[in-house]
């Protein structure tokens, strides 16, 4: 049976099982009512986990500070939940971001992979200004399942790594850059352009969709000690 909460909010309940994802809340231009309903009610519910994105730190602010005790909020991010998933036994992501200034959307990825349970780490300030940062990280880059690429500007990191790796590639698109970048229309189309092959492309700023779409890849791999690398 359907159930809606007193905002008319419909929950996917299938979704995990159809797709091995749960439903996550995107809180941008949600009513500040409608995310108290959501927060004070399912998101703190230990057998459903539930993920908030784009989280407004003024809006998380705002609630009672008992309620804000609750969750784990990262306000860099924009995210926060209660509780996390099952940590998984098998895969890990790497998420490499071209600058500090990519921030928003690295962290949205990888604490999306902290709430989905699975491992990652982050390597910050690769970007191709200084290819030797990126040398100095590749060694550990290849050793991951899946490799997430966050840039803004050029977004060359992206055309670089994939030339550099054979793991699979999500790259993500940032609004970071002057002008022509074009709030990060100009990082979309060079990542779409690149010649590196193979390279699968996330909407501007969606840090969240490509922990997702690493997911899907992580779900896919075997028991541990059946590791083809």
């Amino acid at each position: 049976m359907s159930e809606r909460t007193m905002h008319g909010i419909l929950f996917d309940h299938a979704r995990a099982a159809r797709i091995g994802l749960p439903e996550a809340v995107f809180c941008e231009h949600k009513s500040r009512k409608a995310l108290l309903s959501l927060l004070q009610g399912r998101g703190l519910d230990p057998a459903a986990p539930l993920l908030f994105t784009r989280l407004a730190p003024e809006i998380f602010h705002s609630l009672p500070p008992d309620l804000r005790e609750k969750y784990c909020c990262d306000e860099l991010a924009r995210t926060a939940y209660a509780f996390t998933l099952p940590k998984k036994d098998k895969g890990r992501v790497a998420v490499v971001s071209a600058g500090t200034a990519d921030g928003r959307v690295t962290w949205e990825a990888a604490r999306t992979l902290d709430y989905l349970g699975i491992r990652r780490e982050v390597y910050e300030d690769n970007g191709v200004a200084g290819l030797w940062r990126l040398a100095s990280n590749l060694g550990e880059v290849n050793s991951f399942d899946v490799v997430i690429v966050v840039a803004g500007l050029d977004a060359a990191l992206a055309s670089v790594m994939g030339g550099l790796t054979g793991r699979p590639i999500f790259a993500v698109p940032t609004s970071v850059g002057y002008g022509m970048a074009r709030a990060g229309e100009a990082a979309l189309a060079c990542m779409l352009v690149s010649c590196a092959p193979g390279i699968a492309v996330m909407n501007i700023d969606n840090g969240y969709g490509a922990a997702c779409a690493a997911a899907r890849v992580i779900n896919l791999i075997g028991p541990p000690g059946n590791d083809p690398h």
